[in-house]
């Protein structure tokens, strides 16, 4: 567990600290020489083999209100600290209102030098210390009479810490690893070294992170978790890691920066929030305003966007986008502290919604209700809100990298709710099953009522049926329904054309015996496709009265065209899509290994691959080709 002490300058907060764990926070010579804390310090108290307590020493002096910042934001339990004789002081009231603002509930408060004061005065400072904790995060928040030079009081305080530290459950902060980089050095003979408090998951010796948002490569060579050496560091625990990569030197590290596991490196330059604004604003918060953000360990400039009104009031809560000025790394629950412009006072505080906000159309509706149900900090229950927000389908990449959900995480989420999910790998899409099934009972009403008003017609292009719709739906959710239906028999797809599998468009007495013939020679040829000059020379018909005949057989389906002058079978093209998936299952799919398997030779086989990265079966890099969608989603069963 990490804990942060917090308040005004002077108040004790390193002796009391040095009195907790004999350590004294207080490293760089001018904090030695001026007798304040100006940058974080740390120490740590052995709890027992396994457990260790680790302490933040955040600077008091408003100077120093930043650095103070980058110690508190990932932090599990807050210790304000108030001294008996001075009472609380105009940075007591500051650091509380940001421990407000972040959200932290769990902490307590030290009344330090009660050895200066008289006894009265330490239970009047009590009274004012309750009265100042009312209607903040921390009321009702235990407080412990100390004294950091004679130890009164000092046993109670720790055996309360820990306590507290023996009941903190890290589960709720399970995922991915992240570090949030306070402090950055090297060690001779070992290399680059960089510090922090860990927001979320666990990290071992040898592991390959991520340097955020630079994205350098970072292997970790060596840990120390809560100082002492260790194989692995994890939540609740401050860490410094040892890591070494071929982009990384020392003043690529930043303060601010982060160091996290692969999957979510996700820089963002915007991100929708929730805001709380002080009471104490001298006037409501405007939108476009600039600030100073802090998130994670980092100060970044930012403006603010307000999404709904035109003006926040003091101490009113509002879901605005923050646009920043460099990118930063920032998941769901992050939080955060809005400062003005100038850095010289605190404005507000809140937490990450959406770090992955959108340009455009940022206020609309139907983005306001997203917002809304995203704002749960519950994934289940955010993502039941979001399949109803959000009837065309929601990014599942996005959502599990935004809740930072390792895999498993995401699969049983997945199992829990009623969604179709349709793509692959990092595209997938999660629809609600009741849209889902409504919008494919509505493509076969629209296409029996397609058939019934043009019988002679094989049916329509899926583009065309679905700008028949009001309201259309997009264009990716409409495919993917199709292909569903294909793929289970409910629908034919031939040549990128819809029917209902007991629909057959009529010829006429001359196409049907001209098909009879046409159709056993392509037939004796299998895989490989005729051109349509080497079929008229067989037939001994005219090249222009079979091309007029083939284009006609490829719109209502009975040919597809592979070619400018190349026909195929729709049997034999779904066995040259089962080839090519065939060859894809066991490494990426080169025209050679195409042609071997298939046996219709190169040039033809090259048209073939060519047809199919039109069709969007297949998609091509270099010389090398994958799977964009299965076979039987894009020609039928």
């Amino acid at each position: 567990m990490i804990i942060a002490t917090s308040g005004h300058i002077d108040h004790g907060k390193t002796v009391l600290v040095k009195a907790l764990t004999g350590v004294d926070t207080d490293r760089l010579p001018e904090e030695k020489a001026r007798g304040i804390s100006i940058d974080l310090g740390y120490a740590y108290h052995k709890l027992d083999q396994d457990n260790v307590l680790g302490f933040v020493d955040v600077p008091g002096h408003e100077k120093f209100v930043r650095n103070m910042l980058a110690g508190v934001t990932g932090i599990d339990y807050a210790l304000l600290v108030i001294a008996a004789d001075d009472g609380p002081m105009p940075q007591t009231e500051e650091h509380l209102a940001i421990l407000d603002l972040l959200g932290l509930s769990a902490g307590a408060i030290a009344i330090t030098k009660i050895d200066r004061a008289a006894p009265e005065r330490v239970e009047e400072v009590i009274e004012l210390t309750e009265m100042l904790l009312d209607g903040t995060s921390l009321e009702g928040a235990p407080i412990f009479p100390v004294s950091g030079i004679s130890g009164n009081g000092i046993a109670a305080l720790r055996t309360h810490l820990e306590t507290v530290a023996t009941e903190f459950d890290s589960s709720q902060h399970d995922g991915n690893f992240r570090l949030a980089i306070d402090r950055r050095f090297t060690v001779p003979g070992a290399g680059l070294v960089v510090t922090g408090s860990v927001f979320s998951g666990k990290v071992a010796v040898g592991d390959q992170l991520i340097l955020s948002p630079a994205g350098h490569h970072a292997r970790v060579r060596g840990i120390h978790a809560q100082n002492r050496d260790s194989e692995t560091g994890q939540v609740g625990q401050r860490c410094a890691l040892n890591i070494t990569g071929p982009d990384l030197d020392k003043d690529q590290v930043h303060r601010g920066n982060w160091v996290l596991t692969e999957t979510i490196h996700a820089p963002t330059k915007r991100f929708d929030a929730r805001i709380r604004l002080l009471k104490s604003e001298p006037r409501s918060l405007k939108h476009w305003t600039p600030v100073h953000l802090h998130i994670g360990a980092a100060d970044i400039s930012a403006r603010v966007a307000l999404l709904d009104g035109k003006t926040v009031a003091p101490g009113s809560s509002a879901i605005v986008q923050l646009v920043l000025d460099e990118p930063v790394g920032a998941l769901h629950g992050d939080r955060l502290i809005l400062r003005d412009q100038s850095a010289r006072r605190t404005m507000a505080g809140g937490s990450v919604i959406d770090p992955f906000a959108p340009t455009r159309g940022r206020s609309k509706p139907e983005r306001l209700a997203a917002l809304a149900a995203m704002d749960s900090s519950d994934p289940l229950d955010a993502m039941s809100l979001l399949l109803d927000a959000q009837p065309n389908g929601i990014d599942l990449t996005q959502f599990v990298i935004s809740r930072n959900l390792t895999n498993d995480q995401a699969e049983a989420l997945w199992a829990d709710l009623d969604m179709i999910i349709t793509g692959r790998d990092v595209e997938r899409t999660g629809i609600a099953r009741s849209r889902w099934e409504a919008l494919a009972a509505d493509i076969l009403t629209a296409l029996n009522k397609w058939h019934s008003e043009r019988p002679d017609q094989l049916g329509p292009a899926e583009n065309t049926l679905r700008l028949s719709f009001d309201p259309r739906p997009p264009l990716p959710l409409f495919n993917a329904v199709v292909g569903r239906l294909a793929a289970e028999n409910k629908l034919v797809l031939a040549n990128r054309l819809l029917r209902l599998p007991s629909h057959q468009p009529g010829m006429n007495a001359q196409d049907k015996k001209l098909w009879s013939d046409v159709r056993q020679t392509m037939e004796d040829a299998g895989l490989r496709p005729l051109s349509l000059h080497e079929v008229a020379d067989e037939m001994e018909i005219k090249a222009t009265a079979l091309t007029a005949f083939m284009r006609r057989a490829a719109a209502t389906g009975f040919v597809l065209q592979v070619s400018q002058t190349r026909f195929l079978l729709p049997d034999a093209v779904q066995e040259l899509a089962g080839i090519a998936e065939t060859l894809a299952t066991e490494s990426e799919i080169t025209a050679a290994e195409f042609r071997n398997k298939s046996g219709i030779g190169r040039n033809m086989a090259i048209e073939i691959l060519e047809f199919f990265d039109k069709a969007g079966l297949t998609k091509r890099d270099g010389n090398l080709r994958h799977i964009v969608k299965p076979a039987a989603e894009i020609f039928g069963g």
